[in-house]
């Protein structure tokens, strides 16, 4: 009899939230993973780099125009997205979500992030988005520190299960 592996974090990826006046940024994502879904910009941690050092990265390839620092960044989330594949596999995508109301510049449409749009917090697009995003995205915005563990479904079309959101007083930054 087949034993499942044990699950491994095999994505670590970063996510910026720009805030302004109960508004957020969004974008329409163009590829891989929530393509076509409204969602902050940010991408997969690159070798050698920390948190903070792929969000100022991702933010300048992603938004056509916007530049952050390191400092502007604040800690908000840490997401475990626990992933089924379609033969069954599962994996851990850890993903680090910044807030970030300091910056210089202004958005535009880029190849991987289209439509820059500012949503009211009362007002967010969340039917679409990606699914766990109804869960902890207001709770972010509201100002609280959380981590949220959501597992998802083949191509994280849907959750599997309840979410778990813990409110924390801090976050680790690596």
């Amino acid at each position: 009899m087949k034993t499942k592996e044990k699950e491994r974090i095999m994505c670590k990826a970063v996510l910026c939230l720009f805030l302004k006046k109960n508004k957020v940024l969004l974008a329409k994502k163009t590829k891989k993973i929530g393509k076509g879904k409204w969602n902050g910009y940010g991408g997969e941690i690159e070798p050698g780099e920390n948190q903070k050092q792929a969000c100022v990265r991702e933010v300048g390839e992603e938004t056509g125009g916007m530049t952050v620092r390191e400092s502007d960044l604040i800690k908000v989330a840490d997401a475990y997205f626990h992933n089924t594949t379609e033969d069954d596999g599962t994996f851990i995508c850890h993903v680090a979500v910044f807030a970030c109301y300091n910056w210089k510049g202004n958005p535009s449409s880029t190849s991987e992030m289209i439509d820059p749009t500012w949503f009211k917090y009362s007002k967010l697009p969340l039917n679409n988005m990606l699914p766990a995003d109804a869960h902890w995205l207001p709770t972010v915005l509201l100002g609280s520190k959380i981590v949220v563990k959501a597992k998802y479904g083949p191509h994280q079309e849907h959750l599997i299960g309840n979410m778990e959101i813990m409110y924390v007083d801090s976050l680790p930054e690596e």
